[in-house]
């Protein structure tokens, strides 16, 4: 990822836990202020309340450990990794991969995917020429795989 992109993608992680900080602090006051009831109801919001903080958490976690320089590939393909598929309808096009949706420039939606959406992991561990499937919200698609250049 390019200077300019690294830091609108740094950005946008900073944002992003800046808001689940929000939200968890939220949910820990709405579970503060219903520990006086008791009642079934309550109980079930409790436990839905703790699973979502600890899904925060968990995300809150993977971003800094992102930002902090963790992994940079998920499953597989590294990001910054091109990829150039043959589509269904006989078209070629050239994918970037990039390890969260936030590392997507805008504009780029179409031409770039993540190591660990379907078509990300339909991909890692292919060759070219193979053909892989993947589900998408229109059904299962195939494409053939044209090449895979790792980042430099």
């Amino acid at each position: 990822m390019g200077g300019e992109e690294s830091a609108v993608g740094r950005a946008r992680l900073t944002e992003e836990i800046r808001t689940l900080r929000a939200r968890r602090q939220q949910l820990v006051d709405e579970l503060r202020q219903g520990d006086d009831s008791g009642d079934r109801g309550d109980a079930a919001q409790e436990l839905q309340g703790g699973d979502e903080l600890v899904a925060i958490d968990d995300r809150i976690a993977e971003l800094e450990g992102i930002l902090t320089g963790g992994p940079s590939d998920v499953r597989g393909l590294a990001a910054g990794t091109e990829v150039t598929l043959r589509l269904p309808d006989g078209a070629t096009q050239a994918y970037r991969v990039v390890a969260i949706p936030e590392e997507i420039p805008d504009g780029e939606e179409d031409t770039t995917f993540t190591s660990d959406s379907p078509l990300g992991l339909a991909v890692a561990g292919s060759r070219p020429g193979e053909k892989v499937s993947f589900p998408t919200p229109e059904g299962k698609t195939q494409v053939e795989v044209v090449s895979i250049r790792p980042p430099d």
